[in-house]
């Protein structure tokens, strides 16, 4: 077996793309293009969940030259028009994952749009309303699909490393700077503990505009929150980030 290559993988979020943004884009694809080998979206790509703010982002991807592959996030959900958003995508060559897998240059991506429900021992419980319970059976359902997403990648490719991708956080570190009030609609602990229990190389998420860019997992699995306020504030104004794996 032929040795893994270094591959440089370029991270954003929360692109919020409005219909007023045709041609907003392509110089920081154009760039992406030269400085990464495969370029990921983790979510809220549209700012309103119209597919009409899908097809803006579809088209000034023509700009890039490298694989892009992503989630969907809560704004690209707002009108109960994700299918159609997703279509447009896909259209462009954008593979949008929700539950799915798929390898690029002999890496595994795994990813999921996850959802809410809090951290650590302030995570909410499946107890009361019905109301209550389904919240948070719908971050029980994320969480078992990204597990999925996560095993079949170390079933078929067991020798490569596995990135995974969300738009809600797995842990509170990179959701710090946000009002306390709102941590249980930023994510939850949940979708942690499949990305520890696969040892995941690195998660890449967004979701929390004040947030944190650099937390951990049991101190060792890195997670970036590439929400685009957030790599603005922690790198100088930069739409992007990028790492080699």
């Amino acid at each position: 077996m032929t040795e893994r290559q270094p591959v440089k993988i370029a991270a954003m979020a929360d692109l919020h793309v409005k219909m007023s943004d045709k041609g907003k884009w392509k110089s920081c694809f154009e760039e992406i293009s030269e400085k990464a080998d495969i370029l990921v979206i983790c979510g809220d790509l549209t700012d309103t969940g119209d597919e009409e703010e899908a097809q803006i982002l579809a088209d000034e991807l023509h700009a890039l030259h490298i694989p892009v592959v992503g989630v969907l996030g809560n704004h690209d959900f707002e009108k109960g028009r994700h299918k159609l958003i997703r279509q447009a995508l896909t259209a462009a060559n954008f593979h949008v994952l929700d539950g799915e897998s798929l390898v690029i240059k002999d890496t595994g991506f795994a990813g999921i749009k996850g959802f809410g429900g809090g951290f650590d021992r302030y995570m909410l419980s499946m107890f009361g309303e019905d109301a209550m319970k389904a919240f948070v059976q719908e971050a029980v359902n994320e969480s078992m699909q990204l597990d999925r997403a996560l095993a079949r990648l170390e079933q078929e490719h067991p020798e490569i490393p596995k990135v995974a991708l969300l738009h809600y956080a797995p842990i509170a570190e990179t959701v710090k700077g946000e009002p306390v009030e709102i941590y249980p609609f930023l994510g939850s602990s949940l979708l942690a503990e499949p990305l520890q229990r696969r040892e995941v190389s690195a998660v890449f998420h967004g979701h929390a505009h004040a947030g944190q860019m650099l937390g951990s997992i049991a101190d060792k699995l890195p997670v970036y929150n590439v929400a685009l306020p957030v790599l603005r504030k922690h790198q100088q104004g930069s739409h992007f980030f990028v790492m080699e794996l």
